[in-house]
């Protein structure tokens, strides 16, 4: 497959964002800028979860319905769920119906609790894997790194689960944490300012 495409505006552009009618937005809008709040980054962590096995356009296809479903991602309130919520959440055709992913983000919600407790925050934490850029192979050219399997244990020791290192990887590629946009990529730059000016969270 073709790394770049040339898009309707004649402009260039990562291939697969022409591959599915919700991507050109999310390429073009989200994929690779840099985030800091909370609540969206626990959000990407959950929606990359539930994407285990399947393809990312069926999660995006359905992430208006996920919101809907869990409480918009305010994991404080995600964390006070219940059996009976999860089967309700089972019952809810709009959603991916897999029970150990449903149980998975009622239980990331309530370590993102004790993160928040004890990092001052999510952003703190995920920010401090971010990656030297200069260590960074070419975009889109690997599924893991060194960064993204330190990023899995060190979540999998605080309890989290479906955080394994390809999801956390692809989680950094959407937070911004890296800019894997092709060097071609009429985006790229666009991230790279972005990215020049987030203020990193303290920690």
């Amino acid at each position: 497959m073709d790394e770049v495409i040339i898009a309707e505006d004649g402009l260039c552009r990562c291939a697969w964002s022409q591959t599915a009618p919700d991507y050109p937005r999310y390429h073009d809008e989200e994929w690779g800028f840099p985030v800091g709040d909370d609540i969206r980054l626990f959000e990407k962590v959950c929606l990359e979860g539930f994407q285990a096995g399947l393809s990312w356009r069926t999660i995006l296809e359905k992430r208006d319905a996920f919101r809907d479903a869990f409480a918009g991602f305010d994991f404080h309130r995600l964390a006070a769920f219940d059996d009976s919520q999860v089967n309700t959440l089972m019952d809810n055709a709009a959603i991916v119906r897999n029970r150990r992913k449903i149980q998975s983000v009622i239980n990331n919600a309530r370590r993102a609790q004790e993160m928040v407790a004890e990092e001052g925050s999510l952003a703190a934490f995920f920010w401090s894997y971010e990656p030297d850029p200069a260590s960074l192979p070419p975009p889109q050219s690997v599924t893991t790194s060194a960064e993204s399997v330190a990023l899995s244990i060190a979540l999998k020791q605080r309890g989290w689960s479906f955080v394994g290192p390809t999801t956390c990887y692809a989680f950094m590629q959407a937070m911004g944490l890296i800019n894997d946009h092709q060097h071609q990529c009429v985006i790229r730059e666009k991230v790279e300012l972005a990215r020049s000016h987030f203020m990193r969270p303290p920690r």
